[in-house]
């Protein structure tokens, strides 16, 4: 076999709450040095094929979400960062911000204090505890709509809010469903219906943008949490974690009701147990959620994109 026919892709594996997070340190395209939003268009519109070859089988699985670790367009920033995932780009994803700030560390490129990260979306500040664990000041959030019905096939008529917390959510309190590991398979179904209906009612988020991922929750079994919930991501995976983009549309709308404070803390358990401490901060008109979680690498590895093999680039649906 010759070398001429492989291509190498160094990557940094962890998992947050259970999510698995991919870092691509080196052997990613090259998007030129411009704004993070700009090259986001440009690994989507030319370079999918690679995201493919990173997360999806035979290398990857739909869990896994990938980061491509990036040079900051903003200097003050410790890094940039591309999500994507199964189906395709990611517009902001806190539980990889986590994973990619506690892969810095163990990169030895930053130490414990407070980061900024750069994200097609927005600026976010990491912070990096000296035990180990990350609090994330996502992007501003809220509500765009509350009260929405929509008729959603085998379950009638399901009650949510939409929310943005870097990306689009569906947030369903009344579902009439069990929050428990063993009905994956039925949470998923009843999760993707409700994103058909949302798409087939014409139900978006501001400015016309898709909402991509189902978020239902009820009240935790666990004395010290709040809430569990279930959140569906664009490629009908579910979020091992209590997502954190989720958690940051959920505080956003708690917030808009009056049911947490300024400085409150919120426990927000996932479906695999695993917990994220959240709490709002009011700058002006805006909420600035702080979602705070721990990472933990797992593994470094090289990717072999060999030309001769026939799933070189992934197996696409």
């Amino acid at each position: 076999m010759s070398d001429n026919s492989l291509k190498r892709v160094s990557v940094i594996d962890s998992h947050t709450g259970g999510e698995p997070t991919r870092v691509v340190i080196d052997g990613g395209p090259d998007l030129g040095n411009g704004p993070l939003g700009e090259r986001r268009e440009l690994f989507s519109r030319e370079f999918d094929s690679f995201r493919s070859a990173v997360v999806n089988e035979p290398r990857g699985s739909d869990a896994v979400v990938g980061a491509l670790l990036c040079e900051s367009y903003d200097e003050t920033c410790a890094a940039g960062v591309i999500f994507f995932n199964n189906v395709g780009c990611i517009n902001m994803c806190v539980h990889g911000t986590i994973g990619l700030v506690v892969t810095l560390a163990h990169m030895q490129r930053i130490a414990a204090g407070e980061h900024r990260i750069e994200t097609p979306v927005g600026i976010v500040t990491a912070t990096l505890h000296a035990s180990g664990g990350v609090t994330v000041a996502n992007v501003p959030s809220y509500r765009g709509q509350t009260g929405v019905e929509v008729e959603v096939d085998g379950y009638g008529r399901i009650v949510g809010d939409v929310a943005w917390g870097g990306n689009w959510f569906f947030l369903v309190e009344n579902h009439g469903q069990e929050l428990e590991l063993k009905n994956v398979e039925r949470l998923t179904d009843c999760t993707w219906r409700i994103r058909q209906a949302l798409e087939r009612d014409g139900i978006v988020g501001n400015d016309g943008m898709e909402i991509d991922h189902i978020e239902l929750f009820s009240p935790s079994p666990r004395e010290d949490c709040d809430s569990r919930n279930f959140v569906l991501c664009p490629g009908k995976a579910y979020d091992r974690s209590p997502c954190g983009t989720g958690t940051s549309a959920k505080l956003a709308c708690l917030y808009a009701d009056g049911k947490l404070t300024e400085g409150e803390t919120w426990q927000q358990e996932s479906i695999v147990g695993s917990v994220f401490e959240g709490r709002v901060q009011i700058v002006g008109d805006e909420i600035i959620p702080h979602v705070t979680g721990s990472a933990f690498v797992n593994s470094e590895a090289t990717l072999l994109l060999d030309s001769r093999d026939p799933f070189e680039m992934g197996i696409r649906g």
